[in-house]
């Protein structure tokens, strides 16, 4: 098996013969077909299960009456994380096989639209997330009683959830397959690009960069005063910093490498249609899809919100390990006397033999 095939920097093949031959450049797709089917497995996985008990535990929550704005912020995060996850087993599928998509035009366009759709709405929701924290430390005499009500973060949940579809729904005016159905991209041919590049550094701007801004603003602002008030609850001070942590690695880590090179592989493919090949060109496709891979794990990672913005989650979640420990160790216990009985048996039954035995 070949480690190349001459393809060009991008995720489809949908182009015709003269243009293939003015852009031969050979890229890894080896490398695509089997480093995202192993990525999307963990996070399908790992996001059903963690937003699973996300939800439950603020399902639990609202039986009792306890919930309050970031509990509405959270629950929308959650939501918009396992629409992503139910989309995964149907893009293992596609790379295993291979890159040849089985399941029709309609369903390519809607798996590749939530996966955009899941990225700016959590980018979105950590931004009011972070906002909601930010009021409550820095003007914490200003904030209080005025977030007991849920009308507030519902409208602001609403507007989150219009502007994303607002940012999103121009990428469905562009091809994601290709004339035969068989290939499913996550950005779209090369007929398109002139029009596509513009859109997607539009989005970038103020899909992903403003909310940046206004996060790192939010965060340094926060620390400072944690750092200057030691009046602060020791409590809510590493609660702060572990949240200030967890949201900047999210943003470092999953969505800052994705739309730098998502950018960038655009900018290549430009490139390859005015006959460049080069090696950077070649490094920057293969970079886009660890990016890929790396913006797919914030759904896997947005349930450790939970852990950091609820002290009742963590303390739910502690009983449940208890729980689980206490029967695994009961279970544990009645398979050890199990084994012992059945040795004391076994012995019993081998004395009788050697006695009878001797008897003959």
């Amino acid at each position: 098996m070949k480690v190349e095939e001459v393809v060009s920097l991008s995720d489809t093949t949908n182009f015709n013969f003269s243009t293939a031959t003015t852009i031969p450049c050979p890229v890894n797709r080896i490398f695509t077909h089997r480093f995202l089917p192993a990525v999307y497995l963990i996070v399908s996985l790992l996001g059903l299960l963690g937003n699973g008990l996300g939800l439950w535990n603020l399902w639990a929550g609202s039986r009792r009456n306890s919930w309050n704005t970031l509990s509405v912020l959270m629950c929308n995060l959650g939501v918009a994380d396992l629409l992503y996850v139910i989309t995964l087993p149907f893009l293992v599928t596609y790379y295993l096989q291979g890159g040849v998509w089985l399941f029709g035009k309609g369903c390519c366009r809607l798996t590749r639209a939530l996966f955009h759709l899941n990225l700016y709405a959590s980018i979105g929701f950590l931004t009011c997330i972070s906002i909601h924290r930010y009021l409550g430390i820095v003007y914490p005499l200003k904030m209080l009683g005025r977030c007991q009500t849920l009308g507030l973060p519902f409208f602001i949940s609403a507007l989150v959830w219009a502007w994303v579809i607002i940012q999103v729904s121009p990428d469905f005016g562009f091809s994601k397959t290709d004339s035969t159905g068989t290939q499913c991209h996550d950005t779209t041919g090369h007929e398109n690009l002139g029009t596509y590049r513009p859109y997607v550094l539009a989005v970038t701007m103020t899909g992903f960069v403003i909310p940046f801004l206004i996060i790192i603003g939010c965060y340094c602002h926060v620390v400072v005063v944690l750092w200057r008030n030691e009046n602060v609850d020791p409590n809510l001070k590493r609660r702060s910093i572990k949240l200030v942590v967890l949201v900047m690695v999210l943003f470092s880590v999953c969505f800052l490498p994705y739309h730098i090179f998502r950018n960038l592989n655009l900018l290549s493919r430009s490139w390859q249609l005015q006959g460049s090949c080069t090696q950077t060109s070649k490094n920057i496709y293969v970079s886009y899809q660890v990016t890929r891979g790396l913006a797919s794990f914030n759904s896997a990672l947005n349930p450790l919100l939970y852990l950091m913005t609820s002290e009742e989650c963590v303390s739910r979640m502690r009983t449940m390990s208890q729980r689980a420990g206490q029967s695994l160790g009961s279970l544990w216990e009645r398979r050890t006397q199990r084994q012992s009985d059945q040795k004391k048996t076994s012995i019993i039954l081998c004395e009788e033999f050697e006695e009878a035995c001797d008897e003959l």
